[in-house]
């Protein structure tokens, strides 16, 4: 099987909501190949759907006077951060009612993205991740209707960490965030992450990658 990568580079978090949602239904009713979307986000805080907003350190609307935006969406998880320096991948695969199931082949996969850095990372039962020591690499949260994924993962590659200091990343308290630049000491190309993250993910789930370049598919 085949899946179709397309890059969008740096997209506001409501646009790329919306884009998702379409292309969720694409694949829904077969029209579309499953589908990997990789992107940034300017600064912009999500709450799924277990937060209550106890998580947040500051009135919604601080967040948003001080540069960040701010959303409660259907995903599975707490709060989260996204910015600049953080690869964002929305995998849109059928997965049935294998969820599961979905959930730890992406956390492999991006267990797979850290050894290629010799970096030993990951997850943790009952939490959805991949962390390394006692700092959390990569975010997890997916929503699945009419048994196809959205929302996804999110790597901190040369994310600025300082901005996770405004929430309680993923409601969990004495724990904290790390970067592939943190741990390598060094800023680290996002467009090599891009390639390592696809490689793994057609890995892990046994699948042929082809990326979309300007309204066609290319291998």
């Amino acid at each position: 099987m085949e899946f179709l990568v397309e890059d969008l580079g740096l997209v506001p978090y409501a646009e790329a909501w919306e884009y998702q949602k379409r292309v969720h239904q694409e694949v829904v009713r077969g029209e579309r190949l499953p589908t990997l979307l990789l992107l940034e986000h300017p600064r912009v805080i999500t709450l799924g759907r277990k937060a209550t907003g106890e998580n947040l350190l500051f009135p919604e609307s601080w967040y948003r006077e001080n540069g960040f935006e701010l959303y409660w969406v259907e995903r599975g998880g707490d709060v989260t951060y996204h910015g600049p320096g953080q690869l964002v991948g929305y995998p849109i695969f059928p997965v049935g009612r294998e969820v599961r199931r979905f959930l730890r082949q992406i956390e492999e996969a991006m267990v797979r993205v850290a050894a290629s850095y010799g970096i030993e990372a990951y997850p943790t039962p009952g939490y959805a991740g991949v962390w390394v020591g006692e700092e959390k690499l990569c975010a997890i949260g997916v929503a699945v209707k009419e048994e196809v994924s959205f929302h996804g993962f999110a790597l901190n590659v040369n994310t600025d960490l300082n901005d996770f200091s405004v929430i309680i990343p993923c409601g969990l308290k004495g724990k904290g965030v790390t970067s592939l630049a943190k741990l390598l000491g060094r800023p680290v190309p996002m467009e090599e992450v891009k390639e390592r993250v696809v490689a793994a993910v057609a890995e892990v789930f046994g699948m042929r990658p082809l990326k979309e370049v300007h309204g066609e598919a290319q291998v």
